[in-house]
């Protein structure tokens, strides 16, 4: 089992500014002394033959290509719009910028 202590975890909550209360920090000493335990194991197994991947399956593009189609005219949108100016919607001012 690994090691790793108590006072390790508290550490680690403090650097990552967690509030952590004595039980939690106690249940989670025990948790990541589990996954440490298992990246152990798998690191174990996978020899040098076998090359690092981060994903089981290959993965390939599945997005279609672009394709050129006709779209509305800036009138067009606008249209339905309640205020227009310079082929732009016209929204009230809400930072009080310019």
């Amino acid at each position: 089992m690994s090691n790793i202590s108590r006072d390790d975890v508290a550490n680690l909550a403090k650097l990552a500014r967690i509030d952590m209360s004595d039980s939690e920090l106690d249940h989670l000493s025990n948790e990541l002394a589990v996954i440490l335990d298992a990246v152990a194991r798998v690191q174990e197994v996978a020899g040098a033959d076998v090359p690092p991947t981060s994903h089981p399956l290959p993965l390939k593009n599945v997005f279609r290509a672009d394709e050129v189609r006709p779209s509305l005219t800036p009138e067009e949108a606008l249209s339905g719009a309640p205020a227009q100016e310079e082929q732009r919607f016209k929204v009230p001012q809400i930072l009080g910028e310019e």
